[in-house]
């Protein structure tokens, strides 16, 4: 395992010194760019997180065209779960759907532990893709067991997690067998990519706003901890993000991530705040803003890195994923911009 601890990316990570600071998107590979979508005809999203070729070449095409300063691995948060044993799709315009959900103790038996060779073109993938990247790191990540639970509850993608917080509230004895289960499929996901060569990880809870600080705290920060804490030896920095998780980031940093993700909701500046002083932060343009022509983007763009400075460290990145219609012209432009205006 080679980590690149001198890149800029890890040492923004580590809240080390940096030449500028560092940019990545979430979801840059793929969805904006029309050679993903080219080479991703007639091949199903699963399928395609499952091909190593693939998936290196999918990976390394946002760092051709955008010069960004880490790469993330092209793959899906169902991935880990689809091969410990689950019946699921990845369906155009909607998302994952699992085709019988989980929702009883019998129903728990159907999600098996996940062993390393039930992943092993994930780490053939990483292994391609170090070699390929040279001095620019490569992001593993996975999903928390949080919102991995509520796609297998719920079926699908859910705007209100009924059948989530049902069973969190009035089964917590199953909740939890539930989500120890996921951390440990989610740690040994992870591991696999560190072993196989990462030079960071990023752990998805992208639901986790959907809760208050309270049941967060009872009932889903154990879980995420158990994994993050699975990595302390693993010498990697490892990321903590969620969406709509302003009144948890307190919560978010103590679970024990080097880095914590803030969505756009959250000024860099205010997160820090909640979050501590010896944690770095990732973010947060709002992905909407590429859409609003360059001057604002250029304006918002510049007012992300002044409050990042707040932090320990800074890695800039958008409050979410890059959306399919973003211009990726625009992406090109802003990493240039980010790196001149943050230059030391």
């Amino acid at each position: 395992m080679t980590v690149l601890n001198d890149s800029p990316f890890v040492r923004a990570c580590r809240g080390l010194t940096v030449p500028h600071t560092p940019v990545w998107f979430m979801r840059q590979a793929g969805r904006s760019l029309p050679e993903y979508r080219k080479i991703r005809e007639g091949i199903g999203m699963l399928d395609s997180c499952r091909r190593p070729d693939l998936v290196t070449e999918i990976t390394l095409q946002p760092v051709r065209r955008h010069h960004v300063d880490a790469a993330i691995l092209f793959s899906d948060i169902v991935v880990p779960i689809a091969a410990a044993g689950i019946d699921l799709d990845i369906v155009a315009g909607t998302g994952p759907v699992v085709a019988e959900p989980l929702r009883t103790a019998a129903d728990l038996e159907r999600l098996r532990p996940l062993a390393a060779g039930d992943v092993d073109f994930v780490a053939e993938a990483v292994r391609l893709l170090v070699a390929e990247l040279g001095s620019t790191p490569l992001i593993g990540f996975a999903g928390a067991p949080f919102t991995l639970a509520s796609y297998l509850i719920e079926g699908g993608p859910s705007r209100t997690y009924l059948k989530t917080k049902a069973m969190m509230y009035g089964a917590p004895d199953l909740w939890n067998a539930l989500l120890s289960r996921l951390a440990q499929i989610t740690l040994t996901f992870l591991r696999v990519q560190v072993e196989a060569g990462v030079s960071a990880v990023q752990l998805f809870d992208s639901w986790a706003g959907a809760l208050s600080e309270a049941d967060y705290r009872q009932y889903v920060m154990p879980h995420s901890a158990a994994v993050l804490r699975g990595l302390l030896d693993a010498g990697v920095p490892r990321i903590h993000f969620g969406v709509g998780t302003g009144v948890l980031l307190e919560a978010m940093g103590e679970a024990g991530a080097d880095v914590v993700g803030v969505d756009w909701r959250t000024p860099l500046d205010v997160a820090t705040k909640r979050i501590g002083p010896d944690r770095a932060v990732q973010g947060n343009l709002d992905p909407a803003i590429l859409f609003a022509g360059w001057d604002v983007v250029e304006r918002e763009a510049r007012r992300v890195v002044a409050q990042g400075q707040s932090a320990p460290g800074h890695v800039f990145n958008l409050g979410h994923g890059v959306m399919p219609e973003t211009d990726p012209e625009i992406l090109t432009r802003l990493v240039a911009l980010v790196h001149e205006i943050s230059a030391r």
